[in-house]
């Protein structure tokens, strides 16, 4: 009995220490307008994230941090002037009897990548020359303004590549990743129902339209249907708030660890890297909403994405906030059910439905701007003017809307 309660207790342990990520690399050739993709739905233990601006030599970058991480010493995704992003998910099956002791330096791996690469080649270089073991066990994705694009699956002492303009590899130009490796042990890891999910929404879309980094900012993050179970929680929604329905939230691709996601945009290879564009989500996504930034030689960015006086951001400060309104109180129910009625409903008045509109606004705004740089080049003066609406408007809109003091 004693033998099977330290199994279980094992097994627990090791499910809720996980950090589960839903990631994607797309080419080019797989996006309806021909630019590269980079995606992070990001779970982590630390649910308070912001974004820094940084410059090292010539390499300016804008990158996504814990917030208690006071000098941004790791960066979880992000991209540089060079048109160079990445990203990364924690990897399960990669080590094999492996035990080195040195661990958990992707996001210090991720900064230096930001501060030295300015093409996919260039990480595979990094990766070639740097001392092993590496620490790390996770599969990174990168894009660059060539149009490269690609995971590297990578241990303390190895990686395997994969290239994702290769049809081989990657038949229709992208590949996605959770928290297992290919190149891994087989049935270890996790995540293998959020991949099941993610590849069937994709393949629809793609069947359909394309990818586009709309569909992977405002869709994936948010997508509420289940591949084992074949549930769809927008399929049956509560009549209003009143009618409090809590459902099972357990292996979807947005989850409790939820705590941010990230979308960068890359550009064509006739384009300027200053177009790059990092679709940014502080904050549980079911609750929050997408802002574009890009980098600027002064390093600025909206406020309410970067530190307060607190050491937070008060974007995500008001989307966590939102998110206690969705989650039972009771310790032992809070990570695994959602009150769906708060998140939405028939009579439109959930806090999801609420945000919809704030958000589809910004992403119209930014858009057509965008649009505009594609032809006369990135303004700097109005890229700092959308900032400051951003962060004359945003916050006291969402409070408005959803009813938030």
């Amino acid at each position: 009995m004693n033998k099977v309660l330290m199994f279980l207790i094992l097994v627990l342990f090791s499910y809720e220490t996980t950090f589960p990520c839903t990631t994607a690399v797309v080419s080019g050739r797989a996006t309806a307008d021909g630019r590269p993709l980079l995606l992070k739905n990001r779970d982590a233990d630390e649910l308070q994230n912001r974004l820094v601006s940084s410059t090292e030599g010539n390499f300016k970058f804008i990158g996504l941090v814990n917030s208690n991480d006071i000098l941004n010493k790791q960066i979880w995704s992000g991209y540089n002037n060079y048109g160079f992003a990445i990203m990364n998910s924690a990897s399960y099956n990669l080590k094999g009897n492996d035990n080195t002791k040195l661990a958990d330096l992707e996001g210090v791996i991720m900064k230096m990548a930001l501060s030295k690469c300015k093409t996919v080649d260039d990480f595979e270089n990094l990766l070639k020359n740097i001392k092993k073991p590496y620490g790390v066990e996770a599969n990174f994705g990168v894009i660059d303004a060539q149009g490269g694009a690609a995971y590297f699956e990578v241990n303390n002492f190895k990686y395997v590549k994969y290239d994702v303009n290769d049809p081989v590899v990657a038949p229709d130009g992208y590949l996605i990743r959770t928290n297992y490796s290919f190149a891994g042990e087989d049935n270890k890891g996790f995540g293998y129902i959020r991949f099941n999910t993610a590849k069937d929404i994709f393949n629809k879309e793609f069947t359909k339209n394309k990818l586009s980094a709309s569909f992977l900012i405002c869709d994936v993050p948010r997508c509420l249907v289940h591949s084992l179970t074949e549930t769809d929680l927008t399929k049956e929604l509560p009549k209003d708030l009143t009618d409090k329905k809590y459902v099972f939230f357990r292996d979807y691709i947005p989850r409790y660890l939820s705590a941010s996601a990230i979308v960068i945009q890359g550009v064509k290879s006739n384009e300027s890297a200053a177009l790059t564009t990092m679709w940014t989500i502080l904050g549980f996504p079911l609750t929050s909403v997408a802002v574009p930034v890009w980098i600027l030689d002064d390093g600025s960015l909206p406020t309410i994405l970067t530190t307060d006086n607190t050491g937070k951001a008060p974007l995500c400060n008001l989307a966590l906030k939102l998110k206690s309104m969705t989650f039972p109180k009771q310790n032992d129910a809070t990570e695994n059910y959602i009150n769906l009625a708060a998140l939405m409903n028939q009579a439109g008045t959930g806090i999801r439905q609420k945000l919809s509109p704030i958000e589809n606004s910004i992403i119209t705004k930014a858009e057509k701007q965008i649009s505009e740089w594609r032809l006369n080049g990135l303004n700097v003066n109005e890229a700092k003017s959308f900032y400051n609406w951003i962060d004359t408007n945003l916050i006291n809109e969402i409070k408005q809307s959803t009813g938030l003091e």
